[in-house]
């Protein structure tokens, strides 16, 4: 695999963020979406620091309710994005049946963000659910992990979590699905590019704490695409980052995954998760439509015959 994503390098000196205005609009009307949204029924903590909380929201009805694990992108920073983001976007779930549970972690400006720290707050997060499923009509056997940009490539790692060595491994939380909204499925290839899609700043090797010739078990286990097949179903919503995710969908699915793609028309980074938008409710209605079916290797929309 590794020899495979090292043709992503190159690919990703290709890549062009939306013009400056673009997408500062895009990115004003996903986080005006997200402070609309209804309070949760609970904010539950899953650990002492004050960053390790979750929000739950519940569909109407008395369940038991499929739920959403929903993780919010930002380049991994403290200072781009947090769960007040995808509150918008948890909630257009919610109408579609999903109980969410959005996560926020520690992330690069967090005391205890970066390697290991933001990874042991997802895994956290993600196993809470067993502890709180009782309480509130939760199915656990209809689980789907649902990231965007930063966040599609931790909701990745989290279903890649019963392939990596113990302690990561430890959950007794298999989700039936994964949804990775236009985010990185792995973190070498995105050197480079992280400095243009982050407000020019560098990320991933801050976030690892070294580069990939010094840290190299650290990428790897951080990386999902190095751990193929997840054996679980992937949907891929694809959008700026598209380049960068087709090599890996070809693989995923040459491992034995089911992988169904989306790529909505004329879509940018934050109007395929801001409710309200076309892009960001098709993506929903692609969500409720195939997370918790069996996977099809159903052909891509939009763009036929890529």
């Amino acid at each position: 695999m590794a020899r495979s994503w090292s043709v992503l390098i190159v690919m990703a000196t290709a890549f062009t963020m939306p013009a400056t205005a673009l997408a500062q609009s895009a990115l004003d009307l996903y986080k005006a979406a997200g402070a609309r949204a209804m309070k949760p029924v609970a904010t539950i903590a899953y650990g002492p620091d004050p960053l390790q909380v979750a929000d739950l929201r519940l569909p109407q009805g008395r369940g038991p309710h499929p739920v959403a694990i929903v993780i919010h992108g930002g380049c991994w920073l403290a200072s781009i994005d947090d769960r007040r983001g995808t509150a918008g976007f948890a909630e257009a779930l919610g109408r579609r049946g999903f109980a969410t549970w959005n996560i926020e972690y520690r992330r690069l400006g967090n005391t205890g963000g970066g390697w290991p720290g933001t990874f042991t707050d997802v895994a956290a997060a993600t196993d809470k659910l067993v502890e709180v499923a009782p309480r509130y009509n939760l199915d656990l056997k209809r689980v789907t992990v649902v990231g965007h940009s930063a966040g599609a490539h931790l909701a990745l790692w989290v279903a890649s979590r019963p392939r990596l060595p113990s302690p990561w491994s430890q959950t007794s939380l298999r989700p039936q699905s994964v949804v990775a909204i236009d985010g990185p499925a792995a973190l070498a290839p995105f050197i480079g590019v992280d400095a243009q899609a982050c407000r020019g700043q560098s990320v991933v090797v801050p976030l690892i704490g070294g580069t990939p010739a010094q840290k190299p078990v650290e990428y790897r286990l951080a990386s999902p695409a190095d751990h193929l097949p997840l054996g679980v179903h992937q949907l891929v919503i694809e959008g700026v980052f598209a380049d960068l995710l087709r090599p890996y969908v070809a693989a995923a699915r040459s491992s034995g995954d089911t992988v169904d793609v989306l790529a909505p028309p004329a879509a940018n980074h934050f109007d395929i998760v801001t409710p309200g938008t076309p892009s960001g409710e098709a993506v929903a209605d692609f969500i409720a439509a195939n997370a918790l079916t069996p996977g099809r290797n159903a052909p891509r929309w939009g763009k036929p015959g890529q």
